[in-house]
């Protein structure tokens, strides 16, 4: 992908989050025309357990967890790119995003591999033509198939 100045902005965010969430590391993560893919590892303990993600309750944001970090990842590529285009307030992101648990225990249901995921994040430009995320697109995403399957719904959004 050739990013434009906006899709730098939203480089340089997520390249940020470990600087203001010391729970967090980054993996695989790229830029698409209209979305992203990323793996966001969480490093220490923010209070889930085991199979269980931390759950925020409404207006309580749990420090460090996915929604944290994901909000303020959102919130800091908004700002940026109003203050380019000059339109404070104006939405960028579409209303929530979509996450997946990793799990490279093979007997896991749904389990994916992380080799796996990491390659669909890297050779999704190339597939983009077949992306359900583009108005364009000329067929279906087998490999998105194969990979989730069963695990998200037919209309969801990709990881």
């Amino acid at each position: 992908m050739q990013l434009n100045e906006w899709g730098e902005t939203a480089l340089r965010c997520w390249q940020a989050i470990p600087n203001h969430f010391s729970n967090t590391a980054l993996d695989e993560f790229v830029i698409m025309p209209n979305h992203v893919h990323g793996i966001l590892w969480i490093v220490n303990d923010v209070g889930a357990r085991h199979a269980v993600p931390l759950r925020e309750q409404f207006g309580k944001p749990a420090p460090g967890s996915i929604p944290t970090v994901i909000r303020s990842y959102k919130s800091a590529v908004t700002r940026g790119i109003n203050e380019m285009r000059g339109t404070a307030g104006a939405g960028v992101w579409q209303r929530n995003y979509w996450e997946h648990i990793i799990r490279d225990d093979v007997r896991a249901r749904h389990a994916v591999p992380l080799e796996s995921i990491r390659n669909y994040i890297i050779n999704n430009p190339l597939q983009w033509h077949l992306d359900r995320e583009n108005p364009n697109r000329t067929g279906h995403d087998d490999l998105w198939d194969r990979l989730f399957g069963n695990s998200v719904g037919k209309d969801d959004d990709h990881p």
